[in-house]
């Protein structure tokens, strides 16, 4: 992995052109144990800086003549702390639902609020960006100690297709074997 430098200071537009852009921006502005500035704190707010780095690498890859289908990158993965649910009265979340949106739709309205009283654990969006391409973004509340991480830590993983209807189907289908169970002691 080729590190790039600052997020600040790097432009979309010189960046080589990915299929994948992840990141989680720091979540001490997010967390309930913070002072919770929310997507408006300096750490946190570096969620912006992903969504203008994508913006700017998909309008440069559609300057190559590539169509609306093609142009990367395509996907997006993103984690953060479940207190993205609750900052700001789940006006964070609502944000980065928005901002996503509008990478394929520029005029698109905001996501609306949930109206159960805060944002699902689990949880998805579809919908045509301003040329008629699908997209869908999908979330869900993971436990780290899961995922390889000698700890109890729970996160949102978040996923977009700019150009399809796969987010849901990569991070909720499980695809695969149930792996090789380790043998049992002998016979009693």
């Amino acid at each position: 992995m080729k590190h790039y430098g600052d997020i600040t200071k790097l432009s979309g537009y010189e960046l080589p052109i990915v299929d994948v852009i992840t990141g989680g921006s720091p979540c001490q502005d997010l967390s309930v144990a913070g002072k919770r500035e929310g997507l408006d704190g300096a750490r946190s707010g570096l969620f912006l800086e992903m969504i203008r780095i994508i913006k700017e690498m998909r309008e440069h890859d559609r300057s190559t003549g590539r169509a609306d289908e093609f142009v990367r990158p395509r996907y997006m993965v993103f984690e953060n702390v479940p207190g993205l649910f609750s900052s700001n009265g789940g006006k964070d979340f609502q944000r980065v639902l928005t901002e996503i949106v509008k990478i394929v739709k520029k005029d698109a309205p905001d996501v609306p609020l949930s109206d159960r009283g805060g944002w699902r654990k689990a949880g998805c969006l579809v919908g045509y960006g301003t040329t008629g391409q699908p997209f869908s973004i999908a979330w869900r509340v993971h436990d780290a100690q899961f995922w390889g991480v000698p700890q109890r830590r729970k996160r949102i993983a978040l996923v977009a297709d700019f150009n399809g209807f796969s987010a849901p189907e990569i991070l909720f289908e499980r695809k695969g074997l149930l792996g090789n169970p380790a043998e049992s002691g002998q016979e009693g």
